[in-house]
Order: structure tokens, then sequence, then C-alpha cells
């Protein structure tokens, strides 16, 4: 499993989850971090923002996943939001994981899991 090292940038890549590749977007722009899953009726695999300590779903159509990951990617917190709600900041996250509600238990996403992100990079 690959943890970065290095800070990501804008693009695409997979998320692991254990034995389990999901496929990844990254959004470490203002610009995407702000987009975000804003305006999608439905969406596949998951979205990394980060740098975030928080989200919303203001907005947005569908309920979502949300894993709030330390700076090593590994779980600190978990919470499914319905749209239209504000999230409080987690103190020791770093980067926020967004996916369509129901994904992580799927997965297999748990408080303290260890994750992993191959990212091919588009950008910065």
């Amino acid at each position: 499993m690959t943890t970065p090292l290095h800070p990501l940038h804008d693009g695409t890549g997979h998320l692991e989850v254990g034995d389990v590749t999901v496929p990844l977007q990254i959004a470490a722009s203002l610009r995407a971090r702000t987009r975000g899953l804003l305006g999608r009726s439905s969406f596949t695999g998951a979205l990394l923002l980060t740098p975030a300590k928080s989200v919303h779903t203001l907005g947005m159509r569908i309920p979502i996943d949300i894993a709030y990951l330390d700076r090593h990617l590994r779980v600190v917190d978990l919470h499914t939001m319905k749209p239209h709600r504000i999230g409080r900041p987690r103190v020791h996250a770093h980067h926020v994981l967004e996916a369509e509600a129901g994904s992580f238990a799927q997965w297999g996403v748990a408080v303290g899991l260890q994750l992993g992100v191959n990212s091919a990079v588009s950008g910065g």
C-alpha cells in the first residue's frame, strides 16, 4: 500500500482500502476542493480533499460518506451526511475522503484503518 510522502495535486488515482482498490479523484487546489461533489446526482469511487478538516453538503443532491484522515491517511472519524448539512471540523484531520453513502461499509473503511493512495499527478 502506498501513502503519499509528497504533496498531492489535482488528478486521479486509486484508493487502497485493504485488498479493495477504488477509483479516486484528488482535489488539492482551492478550485477543485470548492467544487467537490456539488451538483452530482451520483459518483463512482471516492474524492480526496486535501488539505481539509471539514466539509459541507450544501447544494448536494445525494448523501455522502465522509472519512476524516490524519496526515498519514489513517481514518480518525467517519460520518454519513445528508444533503444541505454543515460538518464540524476535526482537529486531527488533514484530509477528507468522500464517497456515495454506503460505499465505506462496502469497502471496509473503519476508524483506525490505514488507507493508501496511488496518484497520477495532473498539475497543481
